[in-house]
C-alpha cells in the first residue's frame, strides 16, 4: 500500500516522513525551505519522485485560530480560511500553506489533511485561554490564548502513557527547540501552556524573546521607530539567544559560556530562569508534579538544560540518575528509582501526530 506523506514546512526547514499506516517509517528528509511558488512545486517534486505517490498527505499547521479546533480535510473552502488565520502566524503559515498550494498543483487527486499545533490546547479552560482585555477588543480578532506545540505535546503524552504504562494526571511537557514552550497536561489535556496568541510569548527561544511586558513592545517601537508589523518580524528573528549573544545556538552559548564569557553565561541565566519559572508555574497549575517531560531538539540532546532545570525542583522530588542523563537512549526515563516524579526524555514525533489526524479524518470521512 502507498504510504501517507507528512510535511512539515517551517520558516526555514522542509521536513518531511513518508510513514506506513502503523506509524513505520519508509523514508524523511530534511532540507532548507525556498520561500517561493515554483520553488515548493520543485522540492515537492523531488520528495515524490524518491516516495512514489502517496495516497494521502498531511500538513503540520503551525496555527488553527478560533476556526480549527480538529485536523481538517483540505477543499477550497478550507484552503480559503487558513489564508485568513496568515497575519496570525506570517512567519509560519506562509510556507505551510505554499506546500499545501504545491500538493494540490502536483497531485490535485490525493487528499490532504491540515493537522493544528493549537488544537492540542483547544481544551484549555476559559481562565487559562483568556487576556484580561474587554470581550470588545478581543472578540473582533479572536484574541486569546493559542498555544503551540501541541502536536509535539500529543506525541510526548502518547509516549508518556506508553513508557509508565498508564498516564499520570500531573504532566509538564517541555518541549525545546528553535522554539519553545512549556504545557501543564491534567489528565492527558491541555490544562495551561506558555505560548499565547502568536508563538512569540513565552519561553526565551533561539531568536524570539518570549514574554515581554506590552509596555516594553510599546516603548521598543517607538525607540525603533518602526510599526507594529515591523516590530513583529524583528522579535521573531533578532531576539532570544540571537539577541543576547550573537549566536541562536545553544551549545555555542554553553561552550562560550565554559570558556568565560560573561555574556554567554548571563544569556543562558535568562534562559535557564525563563525555563524554570515557567515550568513552576505549570506546578502550581496543576497542584504538583508526577512527570516532567522534555522533548524537541534541545530537550532531547542537551544533558545540561535537563539537569539544570531538575536540580531546580529537586524539593518536589525530581532526581535525575546522572548516567541515565548523560547517555540517554531514545524515548527512556532518566529519573532516580524510586524518585516520586518521574523525568523522561522523549523524541519528538510530530510526523506520527499528523498520522494520527490523517487516518482519523480520513477514516471517519470513509464511513
Amino acid at each position: 500500500m502507498a504510504p501517507i506523506l507528512v510535511v512539515n514546512v517551517g520558516s526555514s526547514s522542509f521536513k518531511w516522513s513518508a510513514l506506513e499506516g502503523d506509524g513505520a517509517l519508509d523514508a524523511s528528509g530534511n532540507e532548507r525551505w525556498t520561500p517561493s511558488a515554483e520553488a515548493a512545486e520543485a522540492q515537492v517534486s523531488r520528495v515524490l519522485e524518491r516516495v512514489g505517490r502517496p495516497r494521502a498527505i498531511g500538513h503540520r499547521m503551525v496555527h488553527g485560530g478560533p476556526v480549527f479546533v480538529g485536523p481538517v480535510r483540505v477543499d477550497a473552502p478550507v484552503r480559503a480560511t487558513l489564508e485568513t488565520l496568515r497575519p496570525l502566524a506570517p512567519k509560519h503559515m506562509a510556507p505551510a500553506l505554499a506546500a499545501v498550494d504545491a500538493c494540490s498543483r502536483l497531485l490535485p487527486e490525493v487528499p490532504q489533511v491540515c493537522a493544528f499545533d493549537t488544537t492540542f490546547h483547544a481544551t484549555m479552560p476559559e481562565e487559562a485561554r483568556l487576556y484580561g482585555v474587554p470581550p470588545a477588543w478581543a472578540e473582533p480578532i479572536a484574541l486569546c490564548r493559542y498555544g503551540f506545540h501541541g502536536l509535539s505535546v500529543a506525541h510526548a503524552v502518547r509516549k508518556t502513557e506508553a513508557l509508565l504504562g498508564g498516564l499520570p494526571p500531573r504532566v509538564v511537557v517541555c518541549h525545546l527547540g528553535s522554539g519553545a514552550s512549556v504545557t501543564a497536561v491534567r489528565e492527558g489535556c491541555s490544562a495551561d501552556t506558555s505560548m499565547g496568541y502568536t508563538p512569540l510569548d513565552g519561553l526565551v527561544m533561539a531568536t524570539r524573546p518570549g514574554h515581554l511586558d506590552p509596555g516594553a513592545v510599546i516603548a521598543l517601537a517607538d525607540h525603533l521607530g518602526i510599526s507594529p508589523r515591523a516590530l513583529e518580524a524583528r522579535l521573531e528573528d533578532e531576539c532570544g539567544l540571537l539577541g543576547l549573544t550573537g549566536t541562536s545556538d545553544l551549545r555555542e552559548v554553553l561552550a562560550r559560556a565554559d570558556g568565560g564569557e560573561a555574556r554567554a553565561r548571563t544569556a543562558y541565566g535568562v534562559y535557564l530562569t525563563s525555563l524554570i519559572r515557567t515550568v513552576g508555574a505549570s506546578v502550581g497549575v496543576l497542584g504538583g508534579l508526577d512527570v516532567l517531560v522534555f522533548t524537541g531538539g534541545v530537550g532531547e540532546h542537551s544533558a545540561r538544560v535537563r539537569r539544570d532545570t531538575c536540580q531546580a525542583f529537586a524539593f518536589l522530588g525530581v532526581a535525575l540518575e546522572r548516567d541515565r542523563n548523560e547517555t540517554p537512549d531514545g524515548d527512556a526515563d532518566l529519573a532516580q528509582d524510586g524518585a516520586p516524579v518521574r523525568v523522561l526524555r522523549i523524541v519528538a514525533r510530530e510526523d506520527l501526530s499528523v498520522l494520527t489526524d490523517v487516518q482519523r479524518i480520513l477514516g471517519s470521512a470513509r464511513g
